[in-house]
């Protein structure tokens, strides 16, 4: 069973719409006993990172998704998800974040070149930085859908894949059995898919 956790941020029912899509059973709760019980957990988001985070305190659920990560259970963060596994965010203010792996969120605006839009939204090619089982299916070329205006920074050692946006953006994290994807697989396709099917398939090591 995966658990997508809903504490009032993300894109819910195109996550387990996509999960569905690929023959895998998902749950969408905010219990933390579902979560702790499940044998992948998927932290989404979309919006501010300081009112997802604060959310996320408010239902005690920050707890939860560290108690699921320190059990060794496969963690994927999507989009905001993945910045909130980072250890703070500079996104109107300073806000911590879950510290599930080093790194900060910072605004794109710092460097990317002035005549590119903000928010970076579209498709764009990943490149991997290093192996990692989520991206068993990816080959060169491969697109995946992007919507954000925060990156995250200082996560070099962390860093999966990147996408070409003016700068390298960090694309994809991940830590010992914590991933977290910028981008939205479950709106990038059969690419996207893919990548969902094998966190489903990922044991964490």
């Amino acid at each position: 069973m995966i658990a997508i956790i809903d504490y009032g941020v993300g894109n819910l029912f195109s996550l387990s719409h996509s999960l569905k899509a690929i023959g895998e059973e998902a749950v969408v709760t905010g219990d933390a006993e579902a979560i702790l019980a499940a044998d992948h957990v998927i932290l989404p988001g979309v919006g501010a990172f300081g009112d997802a985070a604060k959310k996320l305190r408010q239902n005690g659920l920050d707890a939860v998704v560290k108690e699921a990560a320190g059990r060794g259970t496969p963690v994927m963060g999507i989009c905001l998800g993945m910045q909130l596994l980072l250890d703070r965010s500079f996104e109107f203010g300073e806000h911590a974040g879950l510290g599930l792996i080093p790194g900060e969120v910072r605004p794109i605006s710092e460097v990317i070149p002035q005549d590119l839009k903000i928010p970076h939204i579209g498709w764009n090619p990943l490149n991997l930085a290093r192996p990692h089982p989520i991206f068993k299916g990816v080959k060169p070329g491969d697109c995946v859908y992007f919507v954000h205006s925060y990156y995250g920074a200082k996560c070099d050692d962390s860093v999966l894949a990147t996408a070409e946006y003016g700068a390298p953006l960090t694309a994809a994290v991940g830590r010992g059995n914590v991933c977290g994807c910028q981008f939205h697989p479950e709106k990038s396709g059969d690419v996207g898919l893919g990548i969902l099917k094998a966190f489903t398939e990922w044991n964490g090591q």
